[in-house]
This record gives structure tokens, C-alpha cells and sequence, in this order.
């Protein structure tokens, strides 16, 4: 299946946490199943929603393993923490992600924020958030140059790179660069200068603030908005036919990631549609749906099968 005419697209977010690997991996391909355009998950490595002293997947081998076992859905990491890996790596590991999936990566990256999960795992993080937005910076480039076979050279910074060859490239001729976060001076002027995507998540003022900002960007360096994709996470989403029962469903599930309820839409498939439809009117057509372990079904299915039609329809 592809994605409808009209151009909405939807996601499925399967957090790796508190998960057992089967039913993860099922997640993944019913997501792709049920017709949703992409599929995603974390690369984190302790839980970030509840208890982080609980089971956490590793993201990249997980996307691998959904990709050898799908054959249309595209996926990706939402997002990969750039200061986790060096950006030549990244760049190689996106490629044979790549190459496994059949041309159907897509690189998601941002600066990285769970100072717990980094000092646990002993990886370099910076003195904070302006650090690791500067180390982001200067590895797009060499990320970018990596994907489309320059050889990039980079020295003098946090990061060396010493004309990296990339070989085999990717799959497709321009593989995919989203870019998450929505620092207004300079993550969103990073969107405008190398993304293919973003993604921001909020209420809908502030997508509509941070919408603003990166058009002025995209002005200041000479992008056409038009360009990038625009993606919005829009939370967890439980649905049934009375938004109580929707509650009830979701509250459990939380409680088994041990978590209060975070970012959470429960409803029948009208309200939900009613709650999402200012976001894609604004141009957020790429909605990207979180589902917790064990990943309820019924949600999963009525996100795709009812929500989905209601908001094509407008």
C-alpha cells in the first residue's frame, strides 16, 4: 500500500521500552499492515517515559530487524542522538539500513538530551544543550556528504573525517534526512539548511509559533519551504468507541511502562480526527502516532483504518 492521494501520511512510534522482542517485532509489521507510511523508534537505551530502570531495545538493531521483515513501510530512528555515535558511522549505519530495507531508510537525528542514559553509557556529552546543537551542526555535513558519496573531510572541531568514502551508497539517490527538535535560533535554521523532513511535537500553537520561525529560515538561507516534509508526533493515542473505555485501555498500558499518562489523546475516532485536524490544515500532513507496549491493537488498527479517512476527507 502507499500512501493516499491527498498526500496525509501517517507513522507508528513503537516504543523499544518495556517490551518483550516478539511482540515488538509484531508491532512492526502490523503497523505496515495496516497501511501506515512509516514506522519508528527510539534510540534511547534506558526507558524515557516512567521508570528508567526497566527493558530498553536498541533502536538501530531493531529498525534492521523490521526491515528484513517488511517489504513497503519506511522507517527510521525518532531521533538518533548525534553525541551516541560518531556522524561517518551514523552515515555508514544509515546506509545498510539502507540496503537491508530496500531503499526505505530515512536518517532521523537530533542533539541528544537524556544526560541519565549518557552518563550511564559513559558517552560524551557536553557541558549542554548548546554543545551538542554545535556537534550537530557540524556533523550534518559530513552526514550529508557521507549519503551522497562527497568523500567529506572534516577537521578542527569536535569530529574528524578524512575524505570518508561511503561505499556501496544508498540505496536511493537521496536518502532522507529529518532533523528533530525546535530550538527557534538555530535547531530550526538547521531543518531549513539540511533537512528533507523535520518533526516537532506540541499543541498546536506552538507548532503553528515554531511553523513561523522556520519559514523565516528557510527565507534567510534560500530554502523553499516546500521542500522539507513536514512531521508532528502527536502523542499516544488510544481509541475505543467511548473516550472512558479509550482511558481506561490507556491507563493500564501506561502503568505496565511504569508512567503516569504522557502526551495522551483518548477518544473515538471523530475526536481524535477533530483534535488532529488543525495540524494538518496548518501542513503537518505526517502524523506520527506513539503506541507503548504491547502496542494495543484496536488503537493501532482504528488510527489507520478510521482516523485516517476522516482526516482525508477534512
Amino acid at each position: 500500500m502507499t500512501s493516499s492521494p491527498t498526500g496525509l501520511r501517517i507513522g507508528a512510534n513503537c516504543w523499544n521500552q518495556y517490551a518483550d522482542w516478539p511482540t515488538l517485532l509484531a508491532a512492526g509489521n502490523r503497523a505496515e499492515a495496516l497501511g501506515y507510511d512509516t514506522l519508528w523508534t527510539w534510540d534511547h537505551l534506558y526507558p524515557v517515559v516512567g521508570d528508567s530502570r526497566g527493558p530498553m531495545f536498541e533502536g538501530w538493531l531493531t529498525l534492521a530487524a523490521w526491515a528484513a521483515t517488511t517489504k513497503r513501510i519506511r522507517m527510521g530512528l525518532l531521533v538518533a542522538a548525534n553525541p551516541y555515535r560518531e556522524p561517518t558511522l551514523t552515515a555508514k549505519m544509515a546506509t545498510t539500513l539502507d540496503h537491508i530495507s530496500r531503499g526505505r531508510a530515512i536518517l532521523g537525528i537530533g542533539a541528544g538530551w537524556f544526560d541519565e542514559e549518557a552518563e550511564g553509557f559513559g558517552f560524551e556529552f557536553g557541558s549542554g544543550p548548546p554543545d551538542r546543537v554545535r556537534w550537530l551542526r557540524e556533523a550534518l555535513p559530513v552526514i550529508r556528504g557521507m549519503l551522497d558519496g562527497t568523500e567529506p573531510s572534516n577537521h578542527g572541531g569536535r569530529y574528524r573525517a578524512s575524505g570518508t568514502r561511503n561505499l556501496p551508497a544508498p540505496i536511493q539517490p537521496h536518502l532522507p534526512l529529518l532533523i528533530g527538535g525546535g530550538g527557534e535560533a538555530v535547531m530550526l535554521k538547521l531543518v531549513a539548511t539540511f533537512a528533507d523532513m523535520n518533526n516537532l511535537g506540541g499543541d498546536i500553537e506552538t507548532i503553528r509559533h515554531k511553523e513561523a520561525v522556520l519559514l523565516a529560515h528557510c527565507e534567510t538561507v534560500g530554502r523553499n519551504p516546500a521542500t522539507i516534509e513536514r512531521t508532528t508526533s502527536i502523542g499516544t493515542v488510544f481509541i475505543r468507541d467511548a473516550a472512558a473505555e479509550a482511558e481506561r485501555v490507556g491507563r493500564a498500558i501506561f502503568e505496565r511502562n511504569r508512567a503516569e499518562p504522557w502526551r495522551a489523546t483518548y477518544g473515538t475516532p471523530e475526536e481524535v480526527a477533530d483534535k488532529l485536524a488543525p495540524f494538518v490544515e496548518l501542513g503537518y500532513r505526517h502524523l506520527i502516532a506513539n503506541f507503548p507496549a504491547p502496542y494495543d491493537e484496536e488503537s493501532m488498527t482504528r488510527f489507520a483504518t478510521e482516523v485516517r479517512p476522516l482526516l482525508e476527507r477534512g
